[in-house]
């Protein structure tokens, strides 16, 4: 048989390459030190409070889920490329954090069997009442930047939380560019989340990569040891929440797409899977699934960093629930919705990269507040110094060029369900015209080359929330009434 072989391997040319193979790979190197450790490892441990074993709690090493038995105890298969192991907090319990920081997770030592033990404290009220925020793009670049995240951002925050009935459950989002590529301002974002006394849970923006990472599965190396793994879970009541990494980095400065690995939506199978159909699901993520921008700007597609390219198999996962999609990234504010599945793309901490109060679309500097009873989710958008009636701004007429004899309005956290009516001197005139535009402050402060002066590539962005009138010559006092989906009435006069 071998003589046939070699007669065959001979007639293409080939019997010297193969037969000599066992030296080749002898030589390999692939089988040099240094190549990728793959050996199996063993996770066990245990989850507990004070002691008692809490059963049925989700542990991940970000591959695979068990579930702790009657007794609180794991045991997960994992192996030595798995960077941590880490739980989905369940209901009930406190989020174990580090100065405001969420630590669910724990780093996975080189051993053949690794334990590690979470203890949870159980909560002394009921979760099924909360409220989160989320803030989105802090985006420190500089000591100037986190001067003003410190002196505004925190201290409106700190009010916030001040306002509510004592004892109210409250967490807190960082929905990525928590920095501004300049990784070692981490610590001063962690310092100012601690100083609001809110617990966080954080994840990656295209900012918060390291730039220098030859692929994507690198570039949340400083990340990871700042906060953790960059997709997770967690629960809080009714409510499951799942973090998402949706910022795919391309190996090149700032070139990076939007789009989710099949590690995690195999993952996110899994962890769906133990959830009841019906059930309310928050998912955060940076870049957003989807937003109206390429509509407004008369783009057949849209841009591969400004939304997620495989959203719809997102979207697939998410069907036999309600979802709520929560995400930053664009500095503007956005809401679409579609059946079961509505996404808020925010507004941002930062406003315009800190050069002014409001955003490219004239969305203030500022957060989503989120209110949530049972399964049930209301929400309004705070901006920093602001109270919460505050949701719209008129201008007057003429302020918008292109419209020179109408009023305008901008009510920046605007969905389908909302109504925004006008009043010419007291007298009910009906609902003002909703256009695609520009809010005009934010034109004034941002259009053009020399604007702003300190970083001078912010543009104003055209935005759905724009809504117009046109008074009679002898109006004297215009009011607009903005009702939203929740029956909530803010009204403004000019």
């Amino acid at each position: 048989m071998m003589d046939n072989r070699r007669s065959f391997l001979k007639k293409l040319g080939l019997a010297g390459s193969l037969l000599s193979a066992p030296s080749l790979l002898k030589a390999s190197p692939f089988a040099k030190k240094g190549n990728i450790d793959v050996s199996s490892i063993t996770l066990r441990g245990r989850v507990h409070s004070k002691g008692k074993g809490i059963a049925g709690v989700a542990v991940t090493d970000g591959i695979n889920i068990a579930q702790t038995d009657k007794n609180g105890e794991y045991e997960l298969l994992s192996n030595a490329t798995a960077q941590f192991v880490y739980i989905s907090v369940p209901s009930g319990y406190a989020f174990p954090e580090e100065k405001g920081i969420a630590a669910f997770y724990k780093p996975i030592s080189k051993a053949a069997v690794v334990k590690n033990d979470f203890a949870l404290d159980k909560l002394e009220v009921d979760d099924r009442k909360h409220h989160f925020v989320v803030w989105a793009d802090p985006q420190v670049k500089n000591k100037s930047d986190v001067e003003q995240l410190v002196k505004q951002s925190v201290p409106d925050l700190k009010e916030l939380v001040k306002s509510l009935p004592a004892g109210t459950l409250i967490h807190g989002i960082g929905c990525g560019d928590l920095v501004w590529d300049e990784l070692e301002l981490f610590e001063d974002y962690k310092k100012a989340v601690a100083l609001t006394g809110v617990p966080f849970y954080n994840l990656i923006g295209n900012h918060d990569m390291d730039l220098e990472a030859r692929t994507d599965d690198l570039s949340a190396h400083t990340f990871k040891q700042q906060f953790g793994p960059t997709y997770y879970s967690f629960n809080r009541g009714d409510i499951h929440y799942v973090v998402l990494d949706d910022v795919f980095f391309l190996g090149a400065s700032k070139n990076y797409i939007g789009y989710i690995t099949e590690n995690q939506l195999q993952w996110l199978e899994q962890d769906l899977a133990l959830v009841k159909p019906g059930s309310m699901i928050v998912v955060n993520l940076h870049i957003p699934t989807y937003t109206g921008q390429g509509r407004r700007m008369k783009k057949k597609e849209d841009e591969p960093g400004g939304t997620v390219a495989n959203r719809k198999q997102l979207y697939k996962m998410l069907a036999p629930f309600k979802a709520h999609i929560m995400s930053g990234h664009t500095h503007f504010n956005d809401n679409w919705e579609e059946g079961d599945i509505m996404e808020h793309n925010h507004g941002t901490v930062c406003g315009a990269w800190w050069t002014g109060p409001i955003c490219g679309d004239g969305t203030p500097a500022g957060y989503g507040v989120y209110e949530v009873d049972g399964s049930d989710i209301k929400w309004y958008y705070k901006g920093t110094g602001m109270t919460k009636d505050k949701q719209l701004r008129i201008y007057e007429k003429g302020r918008v060029k292109e419209y020179p004899d109408e009023i305008s309005a901008n009510v920046w956290n605007w969905d389908n369900k909302w109504k925004v009516e006008w009043y010419e001197d007291g007298v009910l005139k009906g609902e003002m015209q909703r256009r695609v535009s520009f809010d005009p402050w934010a034109a004034e402060l941002y259009l053009g080359p020399q604007l702003p002066v300190k970083r001078k590539f912010v543009e104003p962005n055209l935005t759905d929330h724009m809504f117009f009138a046109k008074p009679t010559g002898q109006a004297t006092k215009i009011t607009v009434k903005a009702t939203d989906r929740f029956g909530n009435i803010y009204e403004e006069t000019i």
